[in-house]
């Protein structure tokens, strides 16, 4: 008779010492990443700027499609919301256009991005509420026809709304967004390092970019955090077997109809919030930065990662966000060994679907997928 033995405590010790030694070292290397990456130019860091960014924005969207199944095409629209809300609110644009707002506020609008962050996730949160309403008996395809439909019509809007009144400046764009404030501290202008500090810290300046990496890198370490214990709940297994089995989900009791609203709310407060942090590190919005491409582009990144799969997500996002700005150094010396008849930004397109595909073609289940049920009811190999 084979009985399984319970891990001992000293194992278990040792587990969780490895783990919090994985945690350090992991704190350690992203804490010093900008630092290393600096001496090659602002545009490397620029780069983890972006992915972070998008990484947020996966992780988001890993909630709809990952967690509840859900397939939305039409994501980068709350994306959108965020940052037109935060350009709104802390540029000079309404007060400029609007005589009777610029009464009641002579000094500007400058909402904080304190304030604005929990105002975007509120009002992204809703604007995915009533998206996801009118589209609860749809699937599949037709769900995706659908979101992806919703997503053009709030970039039309964006691209429209400069007449009879001017609110989105149309395909203008609206520029001259308040930079983030921390502490009174301003992240859009280098930071010169007290000389107290220790280690040769002293006098040290940090540019903009890296102050904007360590706030979204905070941001976003929050964000893993929220969905793992979301992942880990009740309601996380509820969506996920309204993702394996709608009827039968809903034969055991389950409500679909409120999980799936809820889905499409958290999701699309994700969204909003890396819209306010896009629209502040960028100074300046327009409707070209939401289109189409860029929603496709955000469900790549979870496929190619793995759904539902919180750590195969972040890589996927990492990846497609920082490739394409990679593969620009490579374009550069291909274009010229074809004698310039080759398009630089053409063959970098080229590059990144001939990775994709051979990525998709080696792990059709992303490259860091979700253990499979059965593998994760098989017996420890230290069972006996």
């Amino acid at each position: 008779m084979t009985m399984s033995s319970s891990p001992s405590p000293v194992s278990s010790s040792a587990a969780l010492a490895s783990r919090l030694w994985l945690f350090l070292g992991s704190a350690v290397a992203l804490a010093v990443l900008p630092l290393l990456l600096a001496p090659l130019g602002e545009a490397w860091v620029r780069i983890l700027d972006t992915a972070l960014l998008y990484i947020l924005l996966a992780l988001g969207l890993n909630i709809v499609v990952g967690f509840a199944g859900l397939l939305d095409l039409g994501y980068i629209a709350f994306y959108a919301v965020g940052a037109y809300l935060f350009a709104l609110l802390a540029s000079p644009h309404l007060t400029d256009n609007l005589p009777a707002l610029a009464a009641m506020f002579p000094g500007g609008l400058h909402l904080p991005l304190w304030g604005a962050i929990p105002l975007a996730a509120v009002v992204a949160g809703l604007v995915g509420v009533l998206l996801g309403a009118p589209t609860l008996k749809l699937r599949g395809d037709y769900l995706a026809i659908v979101t992806l439909g919703f997503g053009e019509i709030i970039r039309v809007f964006m691209n429209n709304l400069d007449a009879p009144i001017n609110i989105t400046n149309g395909p203008k764009g609206i520029n001259s967004i308040d930079p983030i404030r921390v502490g009174g501290l301003s992240l859009g202008e280098p930071w010169l390092l007290p000389g107290w500090l220790p280690g040769g810290l002293g006098g040290f300046t940090l540019p903009s970019v890296t102050l904007h990496y360590y706030l979204f890198l905070l941001i976003v370490v929050g964000a893993v955090v929220l969905t793992q214990r979301l992942h880990d709940s009740r309601l996380g297994r509820a969506w996920m077997a309204i993702r394996e089995d709608e009827i039968a989900a809903k034969a055991m009791g389950l409500n679909t109809r409120n999980l799936k609203l809820l889905a499409f709310g958290l999701g699309a407060s994700f969204g909003g919030v890396s819209g306010v942090l896009f629209a502040s590190f960028q100074g300046f919005v327009s409707p070209e930065s939401f289109s189409l491409q860029e929603s496709v582009l955000v469900v790549a990144m979870v496929v190619l990662g793995g759904l539902g799969h919180i750590p195969g997500v972040i890589l996927g996002a990492f990846l497609l966000a920082a490739l394409p700005e990679v593969l620009r150094q490579v374009a550069g010396p291909l274009q010229a060994m074809t004698g310039g008849r080759l398009d630089a930004a053409i063959l970098r397109q080229l590059l990144i679907a001939l990775a994709m595909i051979g990525i998709m073609l080696a792990r059709p289940r992303g490259l860091w997928p979700s253990p499979r049920h059965e593998d994760r009811l098989m017996p420890d190999e230290g069972a006996r």
